[in-house]
């Protein structure tokens, strides 16, 4: 090396993780004068990974030799690497894809990889976000920011979550990723477990007849608008004191007060649109913190049920309606909007947001969603948004909420 000149070279420390690794290696960089560039740790169950790209004119063998001597009682492995095929210019990540599933197997990662390679994305960041109550990659990659790469990069990944059983969304990297703001769920089937439509027949003994409306609804066989005022017409006759017997059985989906929550700790503005009824969910909303609420009215005469709605129905397009009406009164561009349903009458609603979530949701929404979650959690919205398990038990610790973590399957009820 030319006197004077200066290269590039990456330090590279691996092994178990102690106090003084990362103090040591330091210490002998700053004697040796070298200008830092750039420096990434990563720590998986004790194991630890400390790379530094660094300037250096000190001569190669110089600086190998009084980084090993430094490192040689640590009990930690050395590489140096220099010059040729050590780039000073850190990698950009157009895309993050998050993986999700009850477990997430190697065959199914590799699938991953695999589909990215071919579809000429370069992996970046790989790092663990959940291990409870699903298993949470998320993967930084860098791909062609060519329309026609992004369409077939979320078409790889979506052959991939079909045969592996995982779910998969692809959403872009940087500010756009984290500019999210407003976030409105979907409330029957989304944020409860229930329908509460028929929830309020079972007290009429219409069920069954109600709840086969409702699925063919769902699913878009049906107009949404009439479907409901079909339903709500065998609802005629039943007292008031129903609506408020309905609010206190609504079961939560397991993880919606932690998503709820973080969300608002995040400074997310929330909101709930349903094609319900305020007189059942205003409740909820209230105890819940949420600060939107559009939804239908039952008529109610003489303490009684008339069997209709009150002005106009929160169909499929009233559902994107109220999102804007909530971005607006917000101050945020509907690009920092979420929505999150199951329905074929959340289609406009999912389109119009800037990230569109299809939760548990039928095929028809879910063939128009940005991302679509399969697993029984709606905390698993959060992983998408990038919050990993360890940020939401850490926040829960400093407001001395319970450390302890919600049972599997139907028992998560965080």
């Amino acid at each position: 090396m030319a006197p004077g000149s200066q290269e590039t070279a990456l330090i590279t420390v691996t092994g178990t993780d102690r106090p003084g690794v990362s103090s040591a290696l330091f210490e002998v960089l700053a004697r040796a004068g070298v200008s830092l560039i750039d420096v990434q740790q990563v720590v998986i169950r004790g194991k630890l990974t400390l790379a530094v790209l660094v300037r250096s004119d000190q001569e190669r063998q110089a600086l190998t030799e009084t980084l090993e001597e430094a490192t040689g009682d640590l009990g930690v492995r050395l590489s140096v690497e220099f010059g040729e095929g050590v780039s000073a210019q850190p990698p950009v990540s157009t895309h993050v894809v998050t993986v999700l599933g009850s477990a997430v197997s190697a065959r199914a990662f590799s699938a991953i990889t695999s589909a990215l390679a071919q579809s000429r994305a370069n992996i970046n960041f790989i790092r663990g976000i959940t291990d409870y109550p699903v298993i949470g990659i998320e993967l930084w990659v860098q791909a062609s920011p060519e329309p026609e790469a992004d369409a077939d990069l979320r078409a790889a990944m979506a052959l991939v979550a079909a045969s592996e059983g995982v779910d998969i969304a692809v959403q872009p990297g940087g500010l756009e990723r984290r500019a999210k703001r407003l976030i409105v769920f979907d409330v029957d089937s989304t944020l409860i477990q229930d329908e509460v439509i028929e929830l309020l027949a079972a007290k009429a003994g219409r069920e069954e007849e109600v709840a086969r409306i409702t699925k063919r609804a769902m699913e878009g066989e049906i107009d949404f608008t009439a479907s409901l005022r079909e339903r709500v017409a065998t609802l005629g006759g039943l007292p008031e004191s129903v609506l408020q017997e309905v609010a206190s059985e609504l079961r939560l989906t397991p993880g919606a007060r932690t998503t709820v929550r973080t969300l608002r700790r995040l400074g997310y503005r929330v909101g709930l649109v349903s094609g319900g009824f305020h007189q059942v969910i205003d409740s909820l909303a209230a105890e819940l913190g949420v600060e939107f609420v559009e939804a239908n009215t039952l008529e109610v005469r003489n303490s009684k049920l008339t069997g209709k709605v009150i002005g106009q129905v929160v169909d499929r397009p009233g559902k994107a309606w109220a999102l804007r009406a909530f971005a607006r009164q917000s101050g945020i561009p509907l690009t920092q909007t979420v929505a999150v349903g199951d329905g074929a009458n959340d289609i406009d609603m999912l389109a119009a947001a800037g990230l569109g979530v299809a939760f548990n949701a039928k095929p028809a929404l879910r063939e128009v969603a940005d991302a679509s979650l399969n697993q029984p959690y709606l905390d698993t919205v959060l992983y998408v948004l990038g919050v990993t398990r360890h940020e939401i038990e850490a926040a829960d610790a400093l407001e001395g909420l319970p450390a302890e973590r919600p049972a599997l399957a139907g028992e998560h009820t965080s």
